[in-house]
């Protein structure tokens, strides 16, 4: 499997906002993300509608354009309540990894994505070297629900012996 993979992205999942009550004042909310047959689950944040995760999950890249799902539920007894989806692409952060960029300075923007109606962004969304990775910050608009967004980091991860990009 090794060989066919392009490379590691380590999805932060930072914090929800405004996110829609499911419970009775509040929510439980957790993030599912999921590409091609991964899926990866933050942990659960009791009783809130701005959770703050900050929890690291690593998607193993075979594919760039297949799109990343990403999903909120709110944790019950029975059968958790769906809280929205968003639908991320990463290839804008592929194609800054192609370009191999080497000894740029520290916090420099390589690129910027701007919300339109293919994609779930909230706000502007940058690319940017940080100590040697690519990286992007996004914001997500929630789908399919009232309220709610999300706030992710992506980083790129090489892999060493890896046929990468």
């Amino acid at each position: 499997m090794l060989g066919h993979l392009a490379g590691l992205v380590k999805v932060r999942v930072v914090r929800g906002v405004n996110l829609a009550v499911r419970d009775l004042c509040s929510s439980d909310p957790y993030v599912v993300i999921r590409m091609g047959k991964q899926r990866l689950k933050t942990r659960v944040v009791k009783k809130s509608t701005n959770p703050e995760w900050n929890d690291e999950l690593t998607l193993s890249i075979e594919d760039p354009a297949v799109p990343v799902k990403l999903e909120v539920y709110d944790k019950d007894t029975f059968v958790d309540d769906a809280m929205g989806i968003a639908e991320l692409d990463i290839s804008s952060l592929v194609e800054v990894v192609k370009m191999k960029l080497e000894g740029v300075a520290d916090k420099t923007v390589v690129k910027k994505v701007v919300p339109n109606r293919q994609n779930c962004l909230a706000e502007e969304s940058t690319i940017y070297i940080s100590e040697g990775k690519v990286k992007q910050d996004l914001v997500l608009r929630l789908r399919n629900v009232e309220c709610g967004e999300i706030e992710l980091q992506l980083q790129w991860i090489d892999i060493a012996g890896c046929k990468g990009l």
